[in-house]
């Protein structure tokens, strides 16, 4: 059975990593067909929106979406992130983000971890007051008022927010995924010891989902850490951990930071999960300055597109693309620009490191033939 999938390749570099991604697709499957949306400036010049309802209507009908990476202007009059305006409508709420040690690359090794964060609360919610504005002045008021805090009257103000009814649904998903994975431990990271309320919420809500969860399965471990601790002790022990969850900020962050041990971003893929929605996305963003210049690493969109198969039920495709993207990186005497500090190489480009990952799949036929039998099973 064919699964038509949205996909929306992106801006900066994302044509380009993308193109990569669909050709590995295509070696290892038959079963999945793609229907393109714009996104993003370009969906906004032609459109008035950089999230048209066309584009959020495919996501919706087809439930699962391969996207490249977005940029969001900075300008206080632009419109908001993509990524932060998707998540309402398509109801996502999770993000996951793989990481680990790939051998042959001179970084630390054991490394086998997922970064995982509720996505619709938190600062990166967007609850914002611009200085000196009638608004900002009201919450001024309202702080000194309630709070008995004085409050500096030319501040911008940024409002966090945790509930119980995202943490109890974040951590259920979470606990729910790690037993299917076979992961065995959580870790909490918080700074409940300063931010009573929100931080302090988001691990007793854990706590309690822990709790429910473990009458019926002892299988997965719950323990937390302050946060700055944790991301010390990510960069000194980074396979002590297995999952890490987070509120949005901090996981941002953290992610961000063992990406950057094992390897960079241009090799960590991820996936943002609803009820009935999953969007494979990459942690790095655009990258213009490597846009149309054929330099870009394409490995996180690959590994997206793994990921994606996997969620399909193609888990021999997965499998094959990660162990493919494994060899690559182990043996091949050419390399993106971003892994000559991590093994001698000759450096190649988008398109030729594509091509890479491609020979290595269909290296044999063997390995031809149990990639399609294995299709044709599921």
């Amino acid at each position: 059975m064919t699964r038509t999938v949205t996909l929306l390749q992106g801006e900066g570099i994302g044509p380009e990593v993308m193109a990569v991604a669909l050709r590995v697709v295509e070696a290892v499957t038959t079963k999945i067909k793609f229907e393109t949306y714009p996104i993003g400036v370009s969906a906004w010049e032609e459109t008035g929106s950089p999230l048209p309802e066309d584009t959020l209507r495919s996501v919706l009908r087809n439930r699962v979406a391969l996207k490249g990476p977005v940029a969001t202007p900075r300008s206080r009059d632009a419109y908001r992130s993509v990524n932060i305006l998707m998540r309402q409508p398509l109801g996502l709420f999770a993000q996951l983000r793989p990481v680990r040690s790939w051998p042959g690359l001179t970084t630390p090794a054991g490394i086998d971890l997922v970064v995982a964060r509720e996505i619709t609360e938190d600062y990166l919610a967007g609850i914002e007051f611009a200085a000196t504005t009638p608004a900002a002045r009201a919450m001024t008021e309202l702080i000194e008022k309630e709070a008995g805090h004085q409050m500096d009257p030319t501040a911008a103000i940024s409002v966090k927010t945790i509930s119980e009814h995202a943490t109890r649904r974040f951590f259920t998903l979470l606990f729910e995924w790690a037993r299917k994975s076979g992961r065995r431990r959580i870790t909490v990271a918080h700074k409940a010891t300063v931010q009573r309320a929100t931080d302090g919420l988001f691990l007793e809500v854990a706590r309690d989902v822990a709790a429910i969860v473990s009458h019926s399965s002892a299988e997965i471990e719950l323990d937390d850490c302050l946060v700055d601790t944790l991301a010390a002790n990510l960069a000194r022990q980074p396979a002590r951990y297995d999952v890490i969850a987070a509120s949005a900020l901090y996981g941002d962050i953290l992610s961000d930071l063992a990406g950057a041990i094992t390897g960079g971003l241009g090799l960590g893929p991820g996936v943002n999960f609803g009820d009935d929605v999953a969007v494979f996305e990459t942690a790095h963003g655009t990258a213009p300055r490597l846009a149309g210049l054929d330099r870009a690493n394409p490995t996180a969109t690959v590994l997206c597109a793994a990921m994606m198969l996997e969620h399909l039920g193609e888990a021999t495709a997965a499998s094959s693309i990660r162990r493919a993207v494994g060899e690559v990186l182990a043996t091949s005497s050419r390399l993106t620009y971003d892994l000559e500090s991590l093994r001698p190489c000759a450096i190649v480009g988008t398109a030729e490191f594509g091509d890479l990952l491609v020979e290595q799949l269909l290296s044999g036929d063997e390995l031809r033939r149990d990639i399609r039998q294995a299709g044709d099973e599921e």
